[in-house]
């Protein structure tokens, strides 16, 4: 059923003749925005949905695993976070440093939207690209997703503290880019 909750969700995955069904209204519950989610950490849409894939078949392998201590949709963000993550490192150990990977994933950016694209929201994503990895978890996290810092932290496993400066540094270092890179 479209209206259904995530207990409604939980308690069909838990029943094995529901399992299935219980699957299904997972994915369409939370498919757009685990894309999304994605999407802003590796740019390229045939990488997030690659990812995505990967993130939905190991949620469903992991099923078992999953305690109900946090939220469902904490729990399948922390899954895609992590795929996304060793996406990246695979990326990185082919490209070695840290800002090779992120001009790769500015240049995807660029090639991936046409001319049309608001250039200030370009420069915008750009300077997101150019955080430190776990800088640009949380600022994605809290800025699109707007999850509190509790929920990151279990997204994250980082401490509530550490987050709170991180997107504090991250925010700091978005802005002092979109000065400087004003045309």
């Amino acid at each position: 059923m479209v209206g259904d909750t995530e207990q409604d969700i939980i308690m069909k995955l838990r029943d094995p003749k529901m399992c299935n069904a219980g699957f299904e209204q997972l994915v369409l519950m939370y498919r757009e925005s685990l894309y999304w989610h994605i999407r802003r950490l590796v740019v390229s849409n045939e990488d997030a949905e690659d990812i995505l894939q990967e993130s939905l078949i190991k949620a469903y392998r992991s099923l078992d695993e999953f305690r109900g201590e946090s939220r469902l949709f904490t729990w399948l963000y922390r899954i895609a976070t992590n795929e996304s993550l060793q996406f990246l490192r695979r990326k990185k150990l082919s490209f070695t440093p840290y800002e090779e990977v992120s001009d790769m994933l500015i240049r995807t950016l660029y090639a991936e939207n046409n001319t049309d694209a608001d250039e200030l929201l370009l420069r915008f994503q750009e300077a997101i690209l150019r955080l430190p990895e776990k800088q640009r978890v949380v600022f994605n996290l809290r800025y699109y997703d707007e999850l509190s810092y509790e929920e990151i932290s279990r997204i994250t496993g980082q401490s509530v503290a550490t987050l709170k400066t991180g997107y504090h540094y991250a925010v700091e270092k978005v802005k002092k880019y979109m000065v400087n890179s004003q045309i």
